[in-house]
């Protein structure tokens, strides 16, 4: 676990990425945009404005930094505590993301798959969603997960209950039950268990976001808040990941 430098102590134009060293899968919870505006004197919903932009300029980085795959944790289970008005215009931001970017995403490649009960979600924000996965569902760059509605916990419950009623059916038998069955249920949409786990705002934990997935992950936690993270910062996060030793409990 390792927190970011100061974005100064990085020369972000002279110093090029080990691309045997990239990470394949980059999760990011994007925390700090309320924070964000509140310091600004600004209402909260500028601030999940201008984390939209920083989001579509972390794919776009992404995608320039020959990432596979990027999880953007957007919307919790618990975030449904929240006032009905700001979590209307959070559905509103992603409607208008899909509109204004979905050219741009299918030029570059990049596919769009979801994680979470988007059941949930209004009528049209499911037809936003599934609009998104038809038009990039042939491509195959960049994949940019989008977990929304989403709780580690209780995707841990749902594979729990499937494979129950698998062994009750007689499809599985007790034996059979080992961590490659739990992680093959939970591996979505072809993207493996990500290697690098950001989080922006200077708080320390994981938020109930794919908790078993990230066990050998590498964390990595910024001081600024999401709106204010920029390309540099990440290249400054993934830089950091490629000088890491994963030993995934071993020696080496």
């Amino acid at each position: 676990m390792f927190r970011g430098t100061p974005q100064s102590e990085t020369n972000f134009a002279t110093v090029e990425l080990d691309s045997d060293r990239l990470p394949k899968h980059i999760a990011i919870i994007m925390d700090g945009n309320g924070r964000w505006a509140r310091a600004k004197g600004l209402p909260r919903a500028a601030g999940h404005h201008a984390g939209m932009v920083a989001m579509r300029e972390t794919i776009r980085a992404a995608d320039d930094f020959g990432i596979q795959a990027l999880t953007l944790y957007a919307f919790s289970t618990e975030n449904w505590k929240r006032p009905r008005t700001e979590i209307q215009y959070l559905w509103y931001l992603l409607d208008e993301f899909f509109q204004a970017d979905i050219n741009e995403l299918v030029e570059r490649n990049v596919r769009i798959s979801f994680l979470g009960d988007i059941s949930k979600l209004p009528s049209y924000s499911q037809k936003t969603i599934g609009s998104a996965l038809r038009k990039t569902a042939n491509n195959d760059g960049l994949i940019v997960q989008f977990a929304l509605n989403y709780g580690s916990r209780a995707e841990l419950v749902d594979v729990i209950r499937m494979i129950a009623q698998d062994v009750k059916d007689g499809k599985v038998d007790l034996t059979e039950i080992e961590e490659a069955l739990i992680s093959s249920c939970l591996c979505k949409n072809g993207v493996p268990d990500p290697d690098l786990l950001i989080r922006t705002s200077g708080d320390q934990r994981v938020s109930n976001f794919l908790l078993w997935q990230i066990a050998y992950a590498e964390l990595y936690f910024v001081d600024e808040m999401w709106p204010d993270f920029s390309r540099e910062l990440f290249f400054e996060a993934i830089t950091a990941y490629t000088k890491r030793e994963r030993r995934f409990g071993g020696l080496k």
